[in-house]
């Protein structure tokens, strides 16, 4: 596979070096993408850089997955309208570790094939590196005038930022291009891979490399992300759609993907799954013809949910999902997890009712009207329930004085009743 036309055709080339597609084609290469471990989970805003390292490897090339400890501590400021929070060694190695597991999903880390691949921390070499030798090392190759022509300076300098730019920041684009220094003279490493606006750090790491031992490296970044309507990708009201279960359930991610618009599911699955031409090809072709049916969203968030958490997570979301738009089972509804539960039917009305009511035994009628306004009398509910029109946790109500008791709970808290089709309430005892 040629590594370049395989991300031409996915829509994930930006900026390019010249040569930098004639030396993958002519060599196993070895090239690094920076990762920031600020957080100990990644989101989707770092996946199109997991995946241009995935086909990298898939190309018979070896990935460096650069977690920026280093840099981490001092925050990019490219993109950015203030600075960063700093974080400590601790919270960073934990962080580290957990970004390496969910890497690992993507990437082969473990074999014995030579282009397998490896996970480095910048804090590593420049934990030690005092400010004297970074003076000497790095900082008498590149000018001021080098660094100030940057994008990423000009816009903080130029009024885009309240606070202006802190030196740190300003020396941000030199520890970027030490890594790029250290990993070509360490690890042979010899082109460096991100997003577009990292260009800028990029090119001053190539500068770099040439102006301390005139070696010649290159560089492939990738369109940021967004939307079809011009907004940001990957933020929700609610926030970040992570990668781990932690803050974002399998459930919740797969719907993300699931409710992208056409024009959106058209680019997405290019760039977020490792499908062939051919059979993208042929979704676009179905989609066209029945888009009401939306084969791409489907088969996007089938890839996704299953390439980040599981068959078995992409299952149960599934199964969620029918819960509330299909003909989903009683024993479907208490097979889901509480954080599954609450985010399938986020947005329903909920009351709160009194648990002793609950293990006392109370009609579901009474509880219906007095202890929560489901209903807005006993009589129009007795109508409902002759006429087959409610549920309770997805079980019909065919007795008008059913007694509700502890036994009918879901996860030991939750009631769910339904009127008629798509009318759902959700009881939460407490």
């Amino acid at each position: 596979m040629n590594f370049v036309e395989e991300l031409k055709w996915r829509g994930m080339v930006h900026t390019m070096m010249p040569g930098t597609e004639e030396l993958l084609e002519k060599e196993m290469v070895t090239g690094y993408l920076g990762i920031d471990p600020t957080a100990d989970s990644l989101h989707i805003g770092h996946l199109c850089g997991v995946m241009i390292l995935k086909h990298f490897q898939r190309c018979g090339h070896k990935p460096l997955a650069l977690v920026g400890g280093a840099t981490g501590m001092i925050g990019d400021p490219s993109g950015k309208s203030q600075e960063r929070n700093l974080l400590d060694e601790a919270t960073l190695r934990h962080n580290q570790e957990c970004i390496k597991k969910q890497l690992s999903k993507f990437l082969d880390f473990e074999s014995d094939a030579p282009n397998k691949a490896e996970l480095v921390n910048n804090y590593d070499w420049m934990k030690d590196f005092t400010f004297l030798d970074f003076a000497r090392t790095v900082g008498k190759h590149i000018t001021v005038n080098y660094m100030m022509a940057k994008d990423s300076v000009q816009k903080r300098l130029n009024g885009e930022a309240r606070d202006g730019l802190s030196f740190t920041e300003f020396t941000y684009q030199l520890l970027q291009g030490y890594d790029f220094l250290y990993l070509y003279e360490h690890k042979n490493c010899k082109i460096q891979m991100g997003g577009s606006d990292q260009w800028g750090n990029i090119t001053t790491g190539a500068e770099l490399i040439r102006r301390t031992n005139g070696g010649e490296v290159f560089a492939l970044t990738c369109p940021l992300i967004t939307k079809a309507d011009g907004g940001k990708f990957g933020k929700t009201e609610s926030g970040n759609i992570w990668l781990d279960r932690r803050y974002t359930s399998p459930y919740k991610f797969y719907q993300f993907w699931l409710n992208v618009s056409d024009a959106d599911a058209e680019r997405y699955i290019k760039i977020f799954t490792a499908l062939s031409k051919e059979e993208i090809d042929g979704l676009v072709a179905e989609q066209n013809a029945a888009p009401h049916l939306r084969p791409l969203q489907k088969r996007l968030a089938k890839e996704v949910t299953v390439m980040v958490h599981s068959e078995e997570d992409y299952n149960a979301a599934v199964e969620a999902s029918n819960i509330l738009f299909g003909n989903a089972t009683s024993d479907a509804l208490r097979r889901l997890d509480e954080a599954t539960l609450l985010d399938v039917f986020n947005g329903v009305p909920q009351f709160e009712v009194s648990r002793d009511a609950i293990s006392a035994g109370i009609k579901l009628l009474d509880l219906c009207t007095e202890k929560a306004s489901v209903f807005p009398s006993k009589g129009e509910m007795r109508k409902l329930i002759q006429s087959g029109g409610v549920s309770l946790n997805k079980e019909k109500v065919t007795d008008i004085d059913m007694i509700i008791n502890a036994e009918h709970l879901l996860d030991d808290k939750y009631l769910l009743v339904q009127k008629g089709k798509k009318n759902y309430f959700l009881l939460i005892v407490k």
